[in-house]
């Protein structure tokens, strides 16, 4: 009789899918005692982009978060996703940041370190599994799953093999779309579990509809350890319900042994917690779709396409964005499709969409990757697209943080002139996220509300409100007024058109502006950059439509713009 372990996702995958990442600390605590009970492998609490999320929009540490868990968590490890050189944010990062993230997660609370490459690139694994290690965590180096024709058997276990290497406790097959079909689920288990000598763990979402199935292939296979999420916060883009498996498993060879009553008062509990979160959770995240056998689109990553689609007003255009990704992918050299390799095929095709032509707009991490910057692509990107995206630019083939200078006390020394470090954890706060975490450490970040209000105005750079969120018999619409013709409102001595100006360079997409690039007065040529946008996590360049000089600038970096605001005027 195999006894099979679980890992639990409540506290970070099963949000993240369904609820855009917003389940706040504070609904965390209250149940986390009775969970710590139940006889978990493990809690999953920590990482992916609870990070993220925790200090751009809830207002909260995410240090604070892991320690006040672990107060209450004592019997069962905590567990975290981290991505590789990533860690927690969406680029490299240098390797002192990286020991120094992972030595403080581990000092923080996390016992259980799952370990990823969106490339499978084993290079940028192996310092965060070295530092882990030395630690004394649990490792659990982890096999990004999908499906090209160069996504082969052979290949996933030669990855874990190299895994295993590097002194990994466990493997994890991680499934981020719910692509794995039973039949492929028993062969992959039952091979890894041949030639490794290693704990197999399956890690998949329910967006295709066949997980549960694939599940119970796995333990046929051998499988140790599953990853579910208490049922209110399962399916869909989640993982397969807690209760549901235990008791499926129950009077098998392959029994959790778990209580399904203690399982019963926790869901209890997060049927609460879902009514509660019920105003972010998009039909789209919740429900099957066999599409995603097409496009890929992994689960944590569906419910933030939605959000972000909606932010830009696009979200008619979801149905033809999802065609896209799959072509975008092929020409990028199948990329595995997961954080941070999601977002830049995810929103490169959104902007290819959007935009009308196709690469017209490429983010700056669009580029980065094919020149190289995030690792070996599993196939070579597409000749006629990489000429078109970075002309004759050199093309890396070393460790790409190889090339990363240390930067840990950078930006120690400049947090502390700003005056926003308290403690350590602030130092790689502000060096994972050097745009949002300043505001956020000096207190300015509001809490997003739960529910939006039955009217929000919407105003920048002073001008009158131009956008309303307007409820009519229960249902939300975005209102824009736009006017019919070019006026100027004079506010605080800032003159900000409030519609289609000459010369107007206005923003393509929702976003914050990262950098401004231009001063009044400068000289500009067409196509020079003249600012950054950070739109859907990724950097977008803005470009002046026409040559002239800047008269006016009605933006600050910070500001967050609208689509189609008008940004400066060059004349």
């Amino acid at each position: 009789m195999k006894k099979i372990k679980i890992i639990e996702t409540a506290f970070r995958d099963a949000h993240q899918s369904l609820l855009a990442t917003r389940m706040r600390t504070r609904d965390m605590l209250p149940i986390a005692e009775k969970m710590d009970n139940v006889g978990f492998f493990s809690l999953e609490a920590w990482g992916g982009a609870t990070f993220d999320t925790c200090i751009r929009y809830l207002n909260e540490d995410p240090w604070e978060r892991l320690v006040e868990l672990k107060d209450v968590v004592k019997k069962t490890p905590l567990q975290m996703l981290l991505r590789g050189q990533n860690l927690v944010g969406y680029k490299h990062y240098p390797d002192d940041v990286v020991r120094n993230f992972v030595e403080k997660s581990y000092e923080n609370g996390i016992d259980v370190f799952r370990i990823f490459d969106a490339l499978n690139d084993i290079r940028n694994m192996e310092l965060s599994i070295k530092v882990a290690k030395e630690q004394g965590a649990h490792v659990q180096g982890t096999i990004s799953y999908t499906t090209s024709p160069v996504h082969t058997l052979e290949k996933y276990v030669e990855f874990a093999k190299e895994l295993e290497a590097l002194g990994c406790d466990s493997v994890a097959i991680k499934d981020m779309a719910g692509l794995i079909s039973p039949h492929d689920t028993y062969e992959i288990v039952t091979t890894l579990k041949e030639e490794t000598d290693l704990l197999i763990n399956l890690h998949c979402h329910c967006t295709s509809g066949m997980t549960p199935m694939s599940y119970y292939a796995a333990c046929q296979a051998g499988v140790d350890l599953l990853d579910t999420a208490i049922s209110p916060l399962s399916w869909g883009a989640s993982q397969p319900p807690t209760e549901s498996m235990v008791a499926a498993l129950e009077s098998t060879p392959y029994s959790t042994e778990l209580d399904l009553i203690l399982l019963s008062e926790i869901k209890k509990y997060f049927e609460g917690i879902r009514k509660k979160y019920s105003s972010l959770i998009d039909p789209i995240s919740e429900k099957v779709d066999t599409d995603v056998l097409l496009y890929q689109i992994p689960g944590g990553m569906l419910s933030n396409f939605v959000s972000q689609l909606k932010e830009q007003n696009a979200l008619d255009r979801y149905e033809e964005v999802l065609e896209e990704v799959p072509k975008v992918r092929a020409e990028l050299g199948y990329p595995p499709l997961v954080t941070p390799t999601s977002q830049i095929v995810g929103i490169q095709a959104v902007m290819n969409v959007l935009g009308g032509e196709r690469y017209k707009n490429v983010s700056k991490e669009v580029k980065d990757y094919i020149k190289g910057y995030y690792g070996r692509p599993p196939a070579p990107v597409n000749s006629t697209v990489a000429k078109k995206i970075i002309g004759d630019a050199e093309i890396i083939d070393s460790r790409p943080a190889d090339l990363l200078e240390p930067e840990l006390e950078k930006f120690r020394s400049e947090g502390e002139k700003m005056g926003i470090i308290k403690k350590d954890e602030d130092i790689l706060t502000y060096a994972l996220y050097p745009a949002v975490a300043p505001k956020f450490l000096r207190g300015e970040v509001i809490e997003e509300p739960l529910e939006k209000p039955k009217v929000v105005e919407s105003t920048s750079s002073g001008a009158l409100p131009t956008e309303y969120n307007v409820e009519v018999d229960g249902e939300l619409f975005d209102v824009k007024v736009v006017p019919t013709g070019y006026m100027e409102i004079e506010s605080g001595g800032i003159k900000a058109p409030s519609g289609p100006v000459e010369g107007g360079v206005t923003s393509s997409m929702q976003g914050m502006i990262l950098k401004l690039k231009v001063a009044q007065d400068d000289k500009v040529n067409e196509g020079d950059i003249v600012a950054v946008l950070e739109a859907m996590k990724m950097e977008n360049d803005i470009h002046a439509p026409n040559s002239g000089v800047v008269r006016d600038i009605f933006i600050e970096e910070g500001d967050t713009v609208s689509t189609g605001e008008t940004l400066m005027i060059i004349k």
